[in-house]
């Protein structure tokens, strides 16, 4: 007779789908049969991996698994963008803002600038970024807008600690790219990575067919963009509440000028930081160091951001929290939707 005990069957499925969720965030495999290496590091089989990533899409606790590219290098412009709202606006703004296809993200957040949306043009926009928010401003009635661009990196890389195993802080490494020059080819293959893959034995089979090219060619070029710096890497990314994260904080704060690469490098190092970046300041906004915190609890970020403060000596900062999340995807980019705003709305 076996003996089934439900409790340790719990504490073994929790503990394979955590390490699964972990695993396929850091760096899923561009093979041909990526579930079965994946299962193979996990001493399970391809069969059981696929069953369990099909669950955990059906429960939406996995986003999507597809590329993550960078949207500069694909000569696109972008910017964290605060708009200032009425309360009674909300929703008329936010159905507004949300129709651009740049915008990937927007969320409502509990300042006064309430809505805090990122923002990307095409490479060949007629309109630019600054007249295209202008445009968003005038259309969803926002009293006030800041731009954000990115004036310095230091980190981005969105992996929640599902093993509760990670160290506290990590070195973030810096890496040099290759240069590249995007060819028709390579474009025709950003289109295909940047689509969630099927929870299939082989999930780029269709791409390489519709390309008409061999899995060695299709993989050559993946690297090749990799190495470049284009895509930043291939991964899963979660629905962070429904992983058991319920709280991220947008903690920005005041640095001196002269200090905020060092700063922002040893913030970037803290493990539940998931975007470190140094943006502009101005008189109605003095923060211009901007991290991303992830935690379980707001406790736990309060917390975490409390001993950010202790280490960096800072002492005007603030904790941006979001109340509301109202678009969270990744961009489809070279795509003809564009255009199409742009035309709809010049």
């Amino acid at each position: 007779m076996i003996d089934y005990n439900p409790k340790r069957f719990m504490m073994e499925y929790n503990t394979m789908k955590n390490e699964l969720l972990y695993e396929m965030q850091n760096a899923f495999p561009l093979i041909e049969r990526p579930f079965e290496a994946v299962a193979h590091k996990l001493n399970t089989t391809e069969e059981e991996v696929l069953s369990l990533v099909s669950q955990l899409k059906e429960e939406r606790i996995i986003r999507q698994t597809s590329a993550i590219f960078d949207t500069k290098r694909l000569g696109y412009r972008s910017s964290l963008v605060a708009f200032k709202v009425d309360p009674s606006q909300i929703d008329h703004a936010v159905s507004l803002i949300n129709a651009h296809p740049g915008v990937s993200h927007n969320y409502l957040r509990n300042h006064d600038y309430n809505i805090w949306f990122t923002m990307a043009v095409a490479p060949d926009s007629i309109l630019g970024l600054e007249q295209t928010i202008a445009i968003l401003q005038e259309q969803s009635g926002a009293s006030d807008a800041i731009i954000l661009p990115t004036l310095k990196m230091f980190k981005i890389s969105v992996k929640m600690d599902t093993t509760g195993k990670r160290a506290k802080k990590e070195k973030v490494k810096r890496v040099t790219h290759k240069p590249l020059a995007l060819t028709p080819k390579y474009i025709a293959v950003i289109k295909e990575l940047q689509q969630d893959i099927s929870v299939t034995p082989e999930p780029f089979k269709e791409a390489i067919e519709r390309l008409g090219m061999g899995y060695e060619e299709f993989f050559t070029i993946a690297t090749t963009l990799k190495e470049a710096g284009v895509m930043r890497r291939f991964a899963t990314i979660l629905n962070h509440r429904k992983a058991g994260f319920g709280a991220n904080a947008m903690s920005v704060w005041a640095v001196p000028e002269a200090e905020g690469e060092r700063i922002g490098r040893e913030m970037a190092e803290f493990s539940a930081v998931s975007h470190c970046y140094l943006r502009p300041s101005y008189p109605n906004w003095p923060y211009n160091l901007f991290a991303m915190v992830h935690a379980k609890t707001q406790e736990a970020c309060d917390a975490l951001i409390d001993e950010m403060a202790k280490e960096s000596g800072l002492s005007e900062y603030s904790k941006l929290y979001s109340t509301q999340e109202f678009k969270k995807q990744r961009l489809v980019y070279f795509d003809e939707s564009f255009e199409a705003w742009e035309r709809a709305n010049s």
